[in-house]
């Protein structure tokens, strides 16, 4: 059956790219009200896709925002069930004129299929549809599957914790597959087992009733962005360690295996200078960058704004000063308690001579997952196979709420197992998906198929 499998997948390539051009076509930003009918026609669009393949239920569903696509097809008795995850909304394309070619007309250049969308993530939901159509036509699908296909991931995916918590015993499984996310190199697999969580505020200082003439003023009254600028400056010691009361209590620390392990990521803190663009790395004392972006939590200033920013001078003590701080959290913190840290914070160092306030924009939980399950282990299989060596295990910076999400309300791992690459501009002009990497990427998900029935 494998052997077939990739045979029709291999004879099919050119039919294949036709079919992800077309789903590449439709403009789907899920955060523009005016793409909203585009939106909907994607996910008609997929459950059409389902539908072809034989897959049942295959059906569109509404939320009160964007809508979901859900399928399944449950004829393995025995064998494990895995429910597919992918969004199929993208982001918006501005700046429009720093892109090459039209963001939804897709053009090949030097290998690469760009187009909004390619990598993140129609590219692997594609590339996973056929596999399991590559599967059918040999000698049919070896597991059970369940399919959940969301439009609203890239504004937060607001309606999904409810239609997961509404919908349980729709969405039952084994394991479930993540389709978004990339590998290292064309030639080097990887697999993300964990995923950092995410706290984040806004965090405004009120000085004086209104802004002041800094000259009459100043030396006087002490100045909301000062205090701002130190209070901030207090966040971190002199070991680039967070200063917030509590905030490493329920940290996980890094045994030497899995310390070992993340050795084996080839991108080097020398890398990691050149990727960033800067003279010198920094972060926590006696952890490498990729620790420090992946195992470790971390506070960061995404933006401040206090007084007068225009063009020229103007003299002014600022009344107000406004910082937005984001905190990436790893498993077993509780974003909810990061309130009360920083809080507790403010109160602790903020002078009587200001007032403060912390409001929450949102939050989110971090993810880890068993690298021995033998879920991960078919995943492991199947990536060697198809690429020859690896993968390598790897921890990511960022976060994918819906995996936390999974294991806390379905009680399962997910598999995060996505044919993206770093350079694919993601969320920026030209975004592209490797072609060499795609059509590997349709080989490994019909051996992980495979694996898992064994």
């Amino acid at each position: 059956m494998l052997t077939q499998a990739l045979d029709f997948a291999r004879g099919n390539q050119a039919r294949f790219l036709d079919e992800f051009k077309e789903l590449l076509r439709i403009p789907c930003i899920s955060t523009l009200p005016d793409r909203r009918d585009d939106v909907r026609r994607a996910a008609e669009w997929l459950a059409d896709e389902l539908r072809r393949l034989g897959i049942e239920k295959a059906e569109v569903l509404k939320t009160p925002g964007h809508p979901i696509v859900h399928g399944e097809w449950l004829h393995a008795p025995g064998k494990p069930t895995v429910l597919v995850y992918g969004h199929y909304d993208v982001q918006p394309v501005d700046p429009l004129d720093e892109w090459v070619s039209d963001p939804f007309d897709p053009v090949e250049r030097d290998g690469n299929l760009y187009a909004r969308g390619a990598s993140d993530m129609k590219g692997s939901i594609v590339a996973f549809l056929k596999a399991v159509e590559s599967l059918r036509a040999s000698d049919g699908l070896p597991i059970n599957l369940r399919f959940l296909f969301e439009g609203e991931e890239e504004i937060g995916s607001p309606n999904l914790p409810d239609f997961i918590s509404n919908n349980r015993d729709m969405l039952g499984a084994d394991v479930a597959l993540n389709c978004d996310g990339q590998i290292l190199r064309p030639d080097l697999p990887s697999l993300t087992y964990a995923l950092r969580g995410l706290a984040y505020f806004e965090i405004e200082i009120v000085g004086p009733k209104q802004d002041l003439h800094s000259g009459m003023f100043g030396g006087a009254v002490h100045n909301p962005a000062q205090v701002l600028c130190e209070l901030i400056a207090g966040m971190h010691d002199a070991d680039n360690r967070v200063t917030l009361p509590g905030f490493y209590d329920r940290v996980r620390p890094l045994d030497d295996e899995e310390r070992a392990a993340l050795a084996g990521n080839p991108v080097t803190d020398e890398d990691w200078k050149a990727l960033a663009g800067v003279k010198a790395l920094w972060g926590e004392k006696g952890y490498t960058a990729t620790e420090c972006t992946g195992a470790r939590p971390t506070l960061e200033v995404n933006g401040i704004i206090s007084g007068f920013t225009g063009e020229g001078a103007k003299t002014v003590l600022p009344a107000r000063a406004m910082a937005k701080v984001s905190t990436r959290l790893v498993a077993d913190q509780d974003p909810a308690a990061i309130h009360g840290q920083l809080c507790a914070y403010l109160r602790a160092h903020a002078p009587e001579t200001v007032s403060w306030e912390v409001r929450e924009l949102s939050h989110g939980d971090g993810a880890i997952m068993d690298r021995r399950s033998p879920f991960m282990q078919a995943a492991v299989r199947a990536l060697r196979e198809t690429f020859g060596t690896g993968p390598v295990f790897k921890r990511e910076g960022g976060s994918v709420p819906v995996v936390a999400m999974m294991q806390k309300q379905l009680g399962f791992d997910s598999i995060m197992m996505g044919f993206g690459l770093p350079d694919d501009n993601i969320h920026a002009p030209n975004e592209k998906q490797h072609l060499p990497t795609w059509r590997r990427g349709i080989e490994a998900y019909i051996r992980f198929l495979s694996a898992l029935a064994e």
